[in-house]
């Protein structure tokens, strides 16, 4: 054989061997830094991920100088989602009254409020009379005087109202109101509730003309 072929292949067989060494032998860093890479990378999403938008806190407007005992009392009172719930509650009261329905609204009546409305109808139903009544909507509402006193806390509010007042006989014959008049109706009403009661409802306790 060619001596010089002879050095040619041992050289080659050198430097694969050498090369075969520095390629497949683990120095024990690679997984190391691999780990080090993703744990980096990891913890810098996590560095950058924004934090959760913190919940918005509902701001609570002025009161009337006639509700600030409940704001002193609750300073978590809202005048303004008071009022509307009242609104809400004074409708209702009204409609299920004149329909003759007590059921529908016992739990938003105090006991004198109720015994009031019950004794109404039972004497509506010995007369023979029926009541209609189309509500045709508020006019407004606000609280004239509030207190808090025993754990109590009370508002009394002011009703003015529109509404189709007619009562009739057992022949349909017309013996209150019109049916084609729309009246101005002015109530007072008296809403209780305790400090300390998870239950939001307000309790209807009082009713009356206002002046």
């Amino acid at each position: 054989m060619d001596p010089t072929l002879i050095v040619f292949i041992g050289l080659a067989a050198f430097v694969a061997y050498k090369l075969f060494s520095v390629l497949g032998t683990r120095t024990g860093h690679e997984q190391r830094h691999d780990l080090e890479a993703v744990q980096a990378s990891r913890g810098g999403d996590a560095r950058h991920e924004p934090a959760p938008a913190p919940k918005p806190v509902k701001a609570l407007g002025p009161v009337s100088a006639a509700a600030e005992p409940l704001r002193a009392a609750d300073p978590d009172f809202d005048e303004k989602a008071f009022l509307e719930g009242a609104r809400g509650a004074y409708e209702m009261v009204v409609e299920a009254f004149a329909g003759g329905d007590l059921k529908s609204i016992r739990r938003y009546l105090g006991q004198s409020v109720y015994d009031a409305f019950k004794a109404a109808l039972v004497e509506r139903e010995a007369n023979s009379r029926t009541h209609e009544l189309k509500f045709v909507g508020i006019d407004s509402a606000k609280v004239v005087s509030s207190g808090a006193e025993n754990g109590e806390l009370s508002a009394i509010v002011d009703f003015s109202s529109n509404q189709v007042r007619v009562t009739r006989d057992k022949d349909g014959n017309v013996v209150d109101g019109d049916p084609a008049r729309i009246d101005l109706v002015k109530d007072r009403w008296t809403f209780s509730r305790a400090l300390s009661s998870n239950d939001p409802n307000w309790i209807l306790v009082a009713t009356g003309g206002a002046g």
